[in-house]
Parts: C-alpha cells; sequence; structure tokens
C-alpha cells in the first residue's frame, strides 16, 4: 500500500524496531538473570524461539494498543511514561492468559515479571529520546511552498500544527497569486525559486497554487528538481501528510490521474469473503450480548427494540439500515430530520450507554450479511442530507462507489460528525479510503475501530 509506505514516519519505523530489540533482549537477560546461565537455560527450553516470537509479538501489539506510536495523540514525556506504563500491564495480563492457554509457549512468572520491568524502563528511555530529538528543528525535512494563496496557506497550517517529521522553510510568492498567509513567512518569488531553496535548505517544493497557467516557473523548478529537490503537488503532500484528501483544492484531474480508486475483481472478492467471515464472528461473539441489550432497551423506554432507517448506498441504492434504538420512540416527528447533538435529549439512558460503545451498531451485521453493506466503508448517510451536501460539498457523491460500511477510516480518525464542516472533514477521510481501499488497510481500521470502541472516542 503506497500510502502506507509512503505516510510511514521515521520515528514510527525506528520505534517499532527498537521495541521489538529491546523485547527479545529483554526475556534473554531476564533469563540469564533469573537462572545465571542463558545457554544452559535455552538448551533446556524447547520452542525458545517460538516463545521469543510471541514475547515480542504480544509486546508490539501492546505497545500498538496503547497508541505509542501515534505521535499525534502522544506529545509529552510525561505521556510517553503513563503510556508505557499501561503497556506494561496490559503484556502482563495478556501474556499471563495466553501462557495459561497454551503452557509450551510459557516462560515462567518469574521470568515474566523481570523482562517486563527491563522492557519499561528501556522502552521509557527510548522513546523519551526520541521525543527529544523529534523536536530538534535540525533534524526534521524542510518544505518551502510555492504559493501564498489559501490552499498554500492550508498547507502550512498543517505543517505546523501537526507532529511529524516536517517543518514550514517559509513560502515563495508568484505573479497574480493572492497574499493568504503571512507576509514575514515570504522568503522569495518564482524568478528566484532555485536560489531561495539553497537559502532555506529545503528538501522538499510543494507547489500550492491557486492557477498554475502561466504562473508556475516550470524552468526553476524543473531545475529545482534534478537539484534533489523532491516536488509535491498540494493534494499530493497534504494527503501523505494527513491521511485525507484536500477536496476543496483539487481539480478533477487530480483524481483521474492519481493512483488508486481501482476496483479489481481480487479486491471484489476479499472484500465478499472477508465481510462474510467478519460478520459471522462479529455475530457469534456478540450473540450473548444481544438479548441483553434488547431486554435493557425495552426496560428503559416504551417502543421497539430495533430502529429501521433509509440510507444511501453503493451507487446511490437506498437501503433499510438496522440499529438498536438509541432514542425516544419518534424522536423525529416534530424536529424532522437532524443530526444527532452532544448531550442531545431525545437520546435514552440506555442509548446513551450504547452510542458511546458502539454496540447500537451490532444489528448492521445483518446489513453486511444481506450484502448492503460491508464491514469497512464510508459510513451511510440519509437521503435528506445528502441531497443538500452534494450541492455544497465537491465530490460528495463519490463517497457512494463502494458499499458503505459498519465502521471506517473517518470513523476512527474524525470524532461524530452534526454540521457541514463536520460533513467536508469525513468525506476527506472517505475519499483517502477509496483511493487505498485493500485488505491491510481494512484491518488496520479494524483494529484501530477497536480501541475507538473500548476507550469510547467519538461517540455522540
Amino acid at each position: 500500500m503506497s500510502f502506507l509506505t509512503q505516510d510511514i514516519h521515521s520515528r514510527t519505523l525506528i520505534s517499532i524496531v527498537a521495541d521489538a530489540a529491546m523485547a527479545a533482549s529483554s526475556l534473554y537477560v531476564s533469563i540469564y538473570i533469573r537462572f545465571g546461565s542463558l545457554d544452559e537455560v535455552i538448551n533446556k527450553h524447547q520452542y525458545m524461539s517460538l516463545k521469543c516470537a510471541a514475547f515480542v509479538t504480544m509486546l508490539l501489539f501492546c505497545s500498538y494498543f496503547a497508541e505509542l506510536y501515534n505521535f499525534d495523540t502522544i506529545r509529552s514525556k510525561r505521556e510517553i511514561c503513563l503510556h508505557i506504563g499501561f503497556c506494561a500491564l496490559l503484556s502482563f495480563v495478556l501474556l499471563a492468559s495466553l501462557y495459561y492457554m497454551i503452557p509450551a509457549i510459557g516462560v515462567g512468572r518469574g521470568v515474566l515479571a523481570i523482562s517486563l520491568l527491563i522492557f519499561a524502563m528501556l522502552q521509557c528511555l527510548v522513546h523519551v529520546l526520541l521525543a527529544c530529538f523529534a523536536s530538534l528543528s535540525g533534524l526534521a525535512k524542510r518544505v518551502l511552498i510555492l504559493g501564498t494563496g489559501p490552499i498554500a496557506d492550508a498547507v502550512g497550517n498543517i505543517i505546523n500544527t501537526q507532529n511529524h517529521n516536517y517543518v514550514l522553510a517559509g513560502y515563495i510568492d508568484c505573479p497574480i497569486e493572492p497574499l493568504s498567509v503571512p507576509m514575514s513567512c515570504v522568503v522569495g518569488d518564482g524568478n528566484c525559486v532555485v536560489e531561495a531553496t539553497r537559502r532555506e535548505r529545503a528538501d522538499k517544493l510543494v507547489i500550492s497554487l491557486s492557477e498554475r497557467r502561466g504562473v508556475l516557473p516550470l524552468k526553476e523548478v524543473l531545475e529545482c528538481k534534478f537539484n534533489g529537490i523532491d516536488i509535491l503537488d498540494a493534494p499530493s503532500f497534504y494527503e501523505q501528510l494527513t491521511g485525507k484528501l484536500l477536496i476543496e483544492h483539487t481539480r478533477p484531474s487530480w483524481f483521474i490521474f492519481s493512483e488508486g480508486f481501482k476496483k479489481t475483481p481480487l479486491k471484489r472478492f476479499y472484500k465478499t469473503v472477508c465481510d462474510l467471515f467478519g460478520t459471522m464472528v462479529g455475530l457469534i461473539l456478540s450473540a450473548p450480548l444481544l438479548p441483553l441489550i434488547a431486554l435493557a432497551i425495552k426496560i428503559d423506554s416504551p417502543g421497539p427494540v430495533f430502529f429501521r432507517q433509509i440510507r444511501t448506498g453503493e451507487k446511490g441504492k437506498p437501503f433499510r439500515i438496522f440499529k438498536f434504538r438509541t432514542m425516544f420512540q419518534d424522536a423525529e416527528k416534530k424536529t424532522g430530520a437532524v443530526w444527532a447533538q452532544e448531550n442531545d435529549s431525545r437520546i435514552t439512558r440506555v442509548g446513551r450507554l450504547l452510542r458511546k460503545t458502539r454496540l447500537d451498531e451490532l444489528p448492521q451485521l445483518f446489513n453486511v450479511l444481506m450484502r448492503d453493506m460491508s464491514i469497512v466503508g464510508p459510513r451511510p448517510e440519509r437521503p435528506e442530507f445528502i441531497e443538500d451536501l452534494s450541492e455544497i460539498i465537491p465530490y460528495y457523491m463519490e463517497r457512494h462507489a463502494i458499499k458503505p460500511g459498519v465502521t471506517g477510516w473517518a470513523q476512527i480518525k474524525y470524532p461524530y460528525g452534526a454540521s457541514v464542516e463536520d460533513a467536508i472533514e469525513k468525506l476527506r477521510y472517505d475519499l483517502f479510503y477509496i483511493k487505498h481501499c485493500s485488505l491491510i488497510f481494512d484491518l488496520l481500521i479494524i483494529m484501530e475501530t477497536t480501541k475507538v470502541v473500548l476507550f469510547g472516542r467519538g461517540a455522540r
């Protein structure tokens, strides 16, 4: 997947490799501390390689689950230490459970406790050092933006506000280009692009012009390219940096000529197989909960257990979605179709809990079985909202190019939307998913969805 290789932060790769090496080292060091002889113990222990692989895999999984590789979430050294503590506790519980179920790969309570303590201390030290190095501007890639209009301003704001390995070197002004950026940040004009890249030690030049025809200094940009400067247009750079698309300032030609948005027979086949398999697993795991949820809804408020509503699916086809009812009966009788707001008075007590834990979405697994939905995809919207949103938001109808999903990239990256601005932001993520849709991406979204459900993020 191109976006995973392009946008994986060097700090993320270093962190994962370092954690794997520290986990393996911690296990062997703890064996030596516990028994005093490494070679003898390793020779006596069967399946040592398998034990080490299970130990390392579990620690990396727990580190991922504890958000230690999400540098937009964790910024301060205190937060790093707190998340590492949570990771160590989660690792102990999961590894102890795993060893109880599969004794052959167990390493013993003493070795487990010592190895986790060593790993936590090493992980804390390494992650804090990486955070310190990442904050040094000299180690970040310097980005020079060609343009001073609204597109350049949007790209510059992203560089300044997100936690990544880039630093803004400045803007280059061009004729006829409006000034939407601070004048103090303009470091040159279109006639001296090469000189500006050398003076500002730029690693990357981002073309962010409102209008290129007759404005783009082609000769200067070409010379920058041959001088080793990485050249990108604003939509592509924005996509790599944020995991979403810059829809307002993107021409149709960018969608036409960019990679992605492919629908191959293989992709359709794996989607169908994964949907059916995932639905069956989901229904089996949730089967004990379904009658309890239904009973709680009936006791809490009068009305049906299930809520049915018309939504728009693939290629604009309407279908009836199923959810557990979370609002009072006839909640929209007076207001009509409106988005749910924070602390919405229409939501019942049980409904608030169901929304917080996303358990109200479980009946949508039947929609997946009926092939109206997929496990992963853009969330299906109501036709009443689509009619208005499609007139305001460019490319809005393109989100119906694939089946809607029970979960999706927009759902894990952005909280519940209740406005046109929220709909625009979620569309950025939906189109990004449609462009890069793959099995690996789907598995990543499902893993992230698990964290969203457990931590109750973004619900309303």
